[in-house]
């Protein structure tokens, strides 16, 4: 039996066991895939439903919101699989390329071409911004360094230090 739950989250479902143990039980929830949730009987709303959950699982990629993009990336599954093969191939490359962005997510070679990425668009600026004049506020902030002492010729005693006499005559 199940039955509509009150909590928040749209992707969990609240199973009730029935009987006589109702009392003893407590609701079990568990967290639905975009798999269980219909799937449209006419191709055209077929096709129209999976290019929805596409673009709603290349959005939560983009915004990182994993378990949106799971759910979505699942729903589009179902939905690719009750379409024919030969029926929304562009749909299914859209998908293919939508799951390896999802699968790339926490990988050395994804941060690495993020890196990449935002170094170049700091070098397509073209123009340099101009150098900032130093306020009175900054130049006040700079402490003034320590005057040298003058300490006057000073020599090591190499002979007291153990490494033999010292060939310097004063």
């Amino acid at each position: 039996m199940v039955r509509v739950n009150q909590s928040s989250n749209p992707r969990s479902v609240v199973v009730l066991s029935s009987g006589t143990d109702w009392r003893t039980r407590a609701a079990g929830q568990k967290r639905s895939s975009g798999a269980e949730s219909e799937i449209p009987r006419k191709q055209p709303a077929k096709i129209r439903a999976l290019q929805q959950a596409i673009s709603l699982a290349n959005m939560a990629i983009n915004r990182k919101n994993w378990s949106a993009a799971r759910y979505a990336l699942s729903r589009a599954r179902v939905l690719a699989e009750a379409l024919p093969t030969n029926v929304a191939v562009a749909e299914r490359e859209r998908l293919s390329a939508a799951r390896k962005r999802f699968a790339a997510r926490n990988t050395p070679a994804a941060k690495k071409a993020k890196q990449a990425k935002a170094t170049a668009t700091k070098r397509a600026g073209g123009k340099k911004p101009a150098p900032k004049k130093p306020t009175a506020k900054s130049a006040a902030k700079q402490p003034k360094p320590a005057p040298v002492r003058d300490l006057g010729d000073r020599f090591i005693n190499r002979a007291a230090l153990g490494y033999g006499p010292t060939n310097e005559t004063r």
